[in-house]
């Protein structure tokens, strides 16, 4: 695919790091809860071979999806890596005996968790690393991330890591990192129905600081509307493609990271970018939600 096709091009802020705005999220390549391995290992291979040679050149993951089999899928599946594609992890959680997200922020833990990502991988450095904030799972909580951040920080200087980003965290939380070192993305939920992050969407553009939604399809619970099947109807296509789209057109510093583990659920989510919503459409698609 072009790169028109798949939403254009970003470079990370301070960094040569340039990806299609359309990446890939590999959740998803784990077993059911993101725990242990797929049940069809190889197509879990298949998915992340057809995403690269589609042109999808950046791929968001985690050494605690599965926990560590996600990034043993994608070294089986790419290593040796092909030139220009950049792998985006995150720490500062881990997993409980029965699949549970537990906190892992001290020192000790996340000094581990890049060395495990580092050696999962196959990498000796990992292109940018994001500090999830863990004071709620679900949702960002106020609390400070200076000792955590700081961690990383230090981990960077050692050269482990290129570059810091954030994870399901608040503005309050964004600026106190960016006085320890650069953000070059932050990653928190938001799609055509949750638009809680609208300002700092427009903060983090006026930066050229890169915003990456997770669950741009609604993750657990998928999207469901009226208004977007009837675009979608309109425009002869999916209304999961139409949710991508809109999002493709929302900021030009959004970078797409849908997951799936079906080939042909890749295809459609890459040909998001090829849909053109007119100002009418646009308008009639912000009417779903009020932020």
């Amino acid at each position: 695919m072009s790169e028109a096709i798949l939403g254009g091009r970003f470079t990370f802020p301070g960094s040569s790091l340039t990806v299609q705005r359309i990446g890939y999220g590999a959740m998803q390549l784990a077993g059911p809860g993101v725990w242990g391995p797929p049940k069809n290992p190889d197509g879990a291979v298949a998915v992340l071979r057809e995403a690269v040679a589609a042109g999808v050149n950046h791929i968001d993951t985690s050494d605690f999806y599965g926990p560590h089999v996600t990034n043993q899928i994608i070294r089986q599946a790419l290593h040796p890596y092909p030139k220009g594609l950049v792998i985006v992890t995150k720490v500062s959680a881990r997993r409980g005996h029965d699949g549970s997200w537990l906190p892992a922020f001290s020192r000790e833990e996340l000094t581990q968790a890049i060395h495990d990502n580092l050696r999962n991988l196959g990498l000796e450095v990992l292109d940018v690393v994001n500090l999830r904030s863990m004071f709620n799972v679900h949702h960002p909580a106020e609390g400070s991330i200076e000792a955590p951040f700081t961690v990383l920080a230090d981990l960077q200087q050692q050269g482990l890591i290129r570059h810091l980003g954030l994870s399901n965290v608040t503005a309050a939380q964004v600026a106190e990192a960016r006085h320890i070192t650069a953000v070059v993305c932050v990653q928190n939920h938001y799609n055509l129905a949750n638009r809680l992050d609208e300002a700092l969407i427009h903060d983090l553009a006026r930066q050229d600081i890169a915003y990456v939604p997770f669950f741009p399809l609604g993750g657990f619970t998928p999207l469901q509307s009226t208004t977007l099947s009837a675009v979608a109807d309109r425009l002869g296509a999916k209304p999961m493609q139409v949710a991508l789209a809109w999002l493709l057109h929302r900021s030009p510093n959004l970078l797409l990271i849908p997951g799936t583990s079906s080939v042909a659920h890749l295809r459609e989510n890459l040909a998001a970018g090829q849909l053109k919503l007119s100002p009418q459409t646009l308008a009639e698609l912000d009417g779903i939600a009020v932020p």
